[in-house]
């Protein structure tokens, strides 16, 4: 039988279409000219069904996580979809402090989404991958009707080792322990906003998206006696914080002359009526520790070039009804509650 001539992908112009998402000769051609381009490591090179990967190191545990991304727009001020698919799910593996290892992929594709687009998404989360040190081992494509999709969503799954004897948990913040977060709050929300919505601030809002191993390893070293880390996404501290005093049945006082917020983002949450504690942050950790490891943990985060605005925010105490309550700059305190739902949808 002679060898058919495939002409390679149009990726200047092309489009998606149904083909690509049907099990054929289109869709590996789109898969191996776009995504194993893009991710190339020897367990995806492979193209079998499932990765088969290395044994964990004796005494280590998997830690695993899945996240689904439709965040709009695509691409926004400090990142894209690709990027921020790659940071949601290697951060959120880290924080339980495993060692990001391993990544899954899923596409959904609208058809005629721009082929340009899905390439420059896939490069921009092949970078991430291995800024981060993890390989995308292994996906799936899927593509939908024009007009029964949004261009494009990805789902990704990681896998990490956390080491024999690290525990950590929302439910283990005790009375005395202090709350620290890594840096400046909300930016990657107020930047999704202002980029939908047109809007133009001065000052430069741009996403935090990044990964976080490096910086948890940081605070993993300093902090012996760590309780927890978290990512503050969806919900912003406010959510994040509310979620620990349930899950640990303490209350948690935040001190607002300590919380870190950019100007830009304090101007454009004034202007539009919102709080900076309820926005989004994609590239920000949270970690609760004892008291006497604050000074510590403090250092060793604004050590790393992430950290470098990281800040002593809060204490946790004993409280049976959960509060979260913030000590104001006027002297007295206000609840910090969660919204009941996002006041931005899709931001990731």
């Amino acid at each position: 039988m002679k060898n058919v001539y495939v002409r390679p992908l149009d990726l200047r112009s092309g489009h998606v279409d149904l083909a690509h998402g049907g099990g054929g000769r289109a869709m590996q051609q789109l898969i191996g000219e776009i995504f194993r381009r893009a991710f190339d490591n020897p367990w995806l090179a492979r193209g079998d069904d499932a990765a088969v990967l290395p044994a964990l190191a004796p005494g280590e545990r998997l830690v695993v996580s899945t996240d689904s991304h439709v965040v709009s727009p695509l691409f926004f001020p400090g990142g894209d979809i690709g990027s921020l698919s790659v940071h949601g799910t290697v951060n959120d593996v880290a924080v339980m402090g495993a060692r990001p290892l391993y990544l899954s992929a899923g596409f959904i594709l609208e058809e005629g989404f721009p082929l340009a687009d899905l390439q420059r998404i896939a490069g921009s989360m092949g970078r991430a991958a291995a800024d981060a040190g993890v390989a995308i081992v292994t996906g799936d494509t899927k593509v939908v009707e024009r007009g029964k999709g949004d261009g494009i969503f990805i789902t990704t799954t990681g896998v990490g080792a956390l080491p024999a004897g690290r525990e950590l948990s929302g439910a283990f913040a005790r009375p005395g322990d202090v709350v620290l977060v890594s840096g400046t709050l909300g930016e990657h929300g107020m930047a999704i906003m202002a980029q939908r919505e047109g809007l133009a601030f001065e000052g430069d809002l741009r996403s935090d998206s990044a990964a976080l191993h490096g910086l948890a390893a940081a605070a993993l070293a300093a902090s012996p006696g760590l309780r927890l880390m978290r990512d503050p996404t969806r919900g912003g501290l406010a959510a994040t914080l509310n979620e620990i005093a349930r899950q640990s049945a303490v209350g948690i006082v935040l001190e607002e002359s300590a919380l870190p917020v950019s100007p830009a983002v304090a101007a454009a949450c004034e202007f539009l009526g919102l709080d900076p504690l309820n926005l989004a942050s994609e590239g920000r950790l949270l970690a609760v520790c004892p008291g006497e490891e604050a000074a510590a943990l403090l250092a060793a985060l604004r050590s790393h070039p992430l950290g470098r605005q990281a800040a002593l925010v809060g204490e946790v105490i004993a409280d049976a009804r959960c509060f979260v309550q913030m000590q104001t700059t006027l002297g007295g305190r206000r609840m910090v509650d969660w919204l009941a739902g996002e006041p931005l949808p899709r931001i990731c």
